[in-house]
C-alpha cells in the first residue's frame, strides 16, 4: 500500500497550491479519503475529507470555503485545491485512505502518505 502526496512548496499569503495524492495497492474507490495537516509543535488535525464517490466533501471549519478536496478514481488520486493560503495554513500535509465514512479522527484512517510540506510566507 502506498499514498504519495505532491503539489507542496512555498508560497505567499493569498496564494493557491493543489496537492495531490497518488494511491496504490488497494481498492482506492473503495476508501474513503481525507487530508489532515500537522504544524511544528502541534497536532494532527483533520482539514477535509471525501467519500468512496466523490458525491460528499466535508472540511474543517478553519478551510471552509477555501479548500476544496476532490477525487478521481480512474487515476487512483485524490486532491486538495488549497486558496487564499494564510501563514497559519503552514504544516505537513497528509492524504489518509479510511473504510469509515465520514472520518474526521485520525484513529479512523488505515493507510497514510509521508507528507508534503506547505510553507506560507512572504
Amino acid at each position: 500500500v502506498q499514498l504519495v502526496e505532491s503539489g507542496g512548496g512555498l508560497v505567499q499569503p493569498g496564494g493557491s497550491l493543489r496537492l495531490s495524492c497518488a494511491a496504490s495497492g488497494f481498492t482506492f474507490s473503495s476508501y474513503h479519503m481525507g487530508w489532515f495537516r500537522q504544524a511544528p509543535g502541534e497536532e494532527r488535525e483533520f482539514v477535509a475529507g471525501i467519500n468512496r464517490s466523490g458525491s460528499n466533501t466535508y472540511y474543517a471549519d478553519s478551510v471552509k470555503g477555501r479548500f476544496t478536496v476532490s477525487r478521481d478514481n480512474a487515476k487512483n488520486t485524490v486532491y486538495l485545491q488549497m486558496n487564499s493560503l494564510k501563514p497559519e495554513d503552514t504544516a505537513v500535509y497528509y492524504c489518509a485512505a479510511a473504510q469509515r465514512p465520514i472520518a474526521t479522527m485520525i484513529g479512523a484512517y488505515d493507510y497514510w502518505g509521508q507528507g508534503t510540506q506547505v510553507t506560507v510566507s512572504s
